[in-house]
């Protein structure tokens, strides 16, 4: 059994009169302390009711093992502000282009539209240095960092934001299908390679990658996958565990009902954008927060929306699902 189920911290809250005061909330933030020690801390908000609270330190389901526990505490905190950011998303399917360059710079004509309601992020769709060309996988790849890299770049620091961005890249002989994330100076943050290859992409000559990373903004911490990534648990679940907030989903077309439910199993946000499939931004709850096709009045368009990453999702039978999500995932069971 694994330390993350075996070693439970929680704050059992309670009324004046003894009974229970909502739902315990579970300690999942831990950070390495050094000599073999682990700091686990969590910020929440007591409920209306409470006049107490027990606070529990558990182990068990390890026959023969041991634990220890070292200055504990339990103070009152100012309550965390709201930590609010404004996502974007594109619904828009380039027709006709010769080059991924055309298709790029025609992408940075929505970008500049976007940017006009100042979003944090942007997320353009898949394959968007190919879709719409007569291009092949292997033709349409280049290096990362590379002219679209770059490209992209000036967007991004023209308009102070990040972007996520998906098209092919290549890699000595490899061809992979690549998301991308540019900071607010045009830098290279990183890069995530499409785990899930499905059958066609494989016939094409695209290699899977191996890693399913997250990465630090300054607004909080973001995971990317890419369309048939979605009709697998693994992506969003790994990014999740590794404290993904919210998860871009650059996609072709792919299946609505799943890309609803690893926003609710995972309980984090998915901002879609597609072609044959929505351009949404899905709240933790599942639903759709913005439509960029709606917004647009039709085919093509831009959602923007503001969430706020310090909301809880709490349900009254079950408490904070996160910190539930966070505590009682098994990644045994494989």
């Amino acid at each position: 059994m694994e330390e993350r189920r075996t070693v439970v911290a929680r704050l059992d809250w309670r009324t004046q009169g003894g009974e229970r005061a909502g739902q315990p909330d579970y300690v999942y933030h831990v950070e390495e302390a050094g000599g073999g020690w682990k700091h686990v801390w969590a910020v929440v908000p007591a409920p209306s009711d409470a006049a107490k609270v027990r606070m529990e330190l558990l182990f068990g389901w390890s026959p023969g093992g041991s634990v220890w526990w070292d200055e504990v505490s339990f103070r009152q905190v100012d309550a965390p502000a709201p930590r609010r950011v404004k996502v974007a998303t594109i619904h828009h399917r380039p027709e006709g282009n010769k080059s991924t360059r055309e298709n790029t710079e025609e992408f940075g004509a929505w970008i500049d539209r976007a940017a006009r309601q100042s979003p944090d992020i942007i997320c353009l769709p898949e394959g968007m240095t190919m879709v719409g060309t007569a291009l092949s996988y292997a033709e349409a790849a280049e290096p990362i960092p590379g002219p679209t890299s770059e490209r992209l770049g000036e967007y991004a620091r023209k308009h102070n934001c990040y972007l996520v961005a998906c098209y092919n890249e290549r890699d000595g002989s490899g061809v992979y299908n690549t998301a991308i994330l540019l900071d607010r100076k045009g830098q290279l943050v990183g890069k995530y390679r499409k785990l899930y290859v499905p059958r066609e992409e494989i016939e094409g000559g695209v290699t899977p990658g191996e890693d399913a990373p997250v990465f630090e903004t300054d607004f909080g911490t973001i995971g990317m996958m890419i369309c048939w990534d979605v009709q697998y648990v693994e992506p969003t679940q790994k990014m999740a565990l590794k404290g993904a907030e919210i998860i871009f989903l650059p996609i072709w077309g792919g299946n609505e009902t799943l890309m609803k439910a690893r926003a609710i199993e995972n309980q984090v946000y998915i901002v879609s954008c597609g072609y044959d499939a929505p351009s949404w931004v899905i709240d933790r709850e599942g639903k759709v927060a913005a439509d960029a096709a709606e917004a647009g009045g039709g085919k093509d368009g831009i959602a923007v929306v503001e969430i706020d990453l310090n909301r809880r999702g709490t349900d009254p039978w079950l408490g904070d699902v996160r910190s539930r999500f966070m505590k009682e995932h098994r990644d045994d069971l494989r």
